[in-house]
């Protein structure tokens, strides 16, 4: 391999672990900032309700948590250009694990904050395993994603007319 060669497969934005690590913690970082910036939506609207309480159950809590995580993530995940098929995989990735531990939670076998903590500690293997399923979309340099999504505004292949993304475009 010649060394331009060897610098230029360096320097490419293809797939790499490095990516695929960094998005993991970027969509963590987006589901904590859902969590932080939702949560006190939900406090108002309840209170405003008069259910102020309906947060101290720990199944309600937790759907509350999987929503406001979900809406972080897949605005962040949207806005790095990736198709609905891909967020909705990994919204299940959000509520999947605390469904699976809410019948323990009703038969008594749990508490409710053991349900939440394992709840929460299942979701990243949860959303690992979502990821490993398209690992070639996720080890992807993100700059390709936001340059994909744009690219999908402009003009179509003949130039002729501009065009928006087809239900097609935005799967992918």
């Amino acid at each position: 391999m010649s060394k331009s060669a060897s610098v230029e497969a360096k320097t490419s934005h293809g797939p790499s672990w490095r990516h695929f690590i960094r998005h993991f913690f970027e969509m963590v970082a987006a589901m904590v900032v859902g969590m932080a910036v939702l949560a006190p939506v939900w406090v108002l609207i309840f209170w405003l309700l008069g259910h102020s309480s309906v947060l101290d159950y720990a199944d309600v809590h937790a759907l509350v948590m999987a929503t406001d995580m979900t809406i972080g993530m897949s605005v962040w995940m949207r806005y790095r250009g990736h198709g609905w098929a891909s967020i909705a995989e990994m919204a299940g990735a959000m509520f999947v694990p605390f469904l699976v531990f809410f019948g323990p939670y009703w038969a008594g076998l749990v508490s409710g904050g053991t349900m939440l903590t394992l709840g929460h500690v299942l979701m990243l293997p949860c959303m690992l395993l979502v990821m490993l399923r398209r690992r070639d979309e996720y080890s992807q340099d993100h700059r390709q994603h936001r340059w994909r999504s744009a690219k999908q505004l402009q003009y179509s292949p003949e130039g002729q007319q501009p065009r928006r993304p087809t239900p097609t475009d935005l799967s992918r």
